[in-house]
């Protein structure tokens, strides 16, 4: 195994639970609406919102036209008119709550700062981002924190990438690795910016797409194989 010296991890689903900070502020938003927080009404909104976040990736619409219109596009579903941009800031300072850690602790990423240099490479809205990363206690552990928003360009784009290699003195992408859990944000982007890349999958769902993760994990901590470290960093 080659010897890494820069790490860049996700936030979403990697290093903060996305999955419960989205599941209360939908439900506060919802019954803000009138709209019953049901399984069918979820899986309606992750239809629209998943969507419009595909096309983003692809580069076929912007960032704002995302996040400004598919609350207003699912509530037209419902007969409801709404400001589609309200609802987002409404939904935003929900979020922000949001900083649950996934199933790894502080201690673990803060032992991996004394071995390799650690970054934040993610898609999102800045000060989101940023208000979670703080209040999770996570924000200090990393050297700096790259988001598409403040970029201009997002994840798996080559242009994103570029950008934080730029800002990295002396990187070279063979030595980097890319942890997150998305196959076509992390993995393809990592792979096309010439990184190993670390598929993290801990409900070891199935992957549909011709992308290949140069590892696959369903913890954190399994980095400590990957990586090289002593064992005792996974009792961190």
């Amino acid at each position: 195994m080659k010897k890494y010296t820069t790490l860049f991890f996700d936030i979403d689903d990697t290093l903060l639970d996305f999955g419960a900070a989205e599941k209360s502020a939908l439900e506060k938003l919802f019954n803000g609406q009138g709209i019953p927080y049901t399984p069918e009404n979820i899986a309606a909104y992750k239809q629209i919102n998943q969507g419009l976040w595909r096309a983003y990736e692809d580069g076929t619409i912007e960032q704002q036209e995302v996040v400004n219109t598919r609350f207003s596009r699912f509530f037209e579903t419902h007969g409801k008119s709404v400001d589609g941009t309200l609802l987002e800031n409404q939904y935003r300072s929900y979020l922000e709550d949001g900083e649950q850690v996934m199933n790894t602790s502080l201690e673990f990423i803060e032992a991996l700062r004394k071995d390799f240099d650690l970054y934040i490479v993610t898609n999102g809205l800045t000060n989101t981002q940023d208000k979670r990363l703080r209040a999770a206690g996570l924000h200090p552990l990393f050297k700096e924190v790259f988001v598409s928003e403040a970029i201009g360009h997002q994840k798996p784009k080559k242009e994103f990438f570029d950008y934080v290699f730029n800002r990295i003195p002396g990187f070279i992408p063979e030595r980097g690795l890319i942890i997150g859990d998305s196959l076509t944000s992390d993995m393809k982007g990592g792979y096309m910016a010439g990184m190993d890349t670390c598929w993290f999958n801990p409900g070891q769902k199935p992957n549909p797409t011709d992308i290949v993760p140069t590892y696959e994990i369903k913890s954190l901590d399994e980095l400590v194989d990957i990586l090289q470290l002593k064992a005792e960093t996974a009792d961190c």
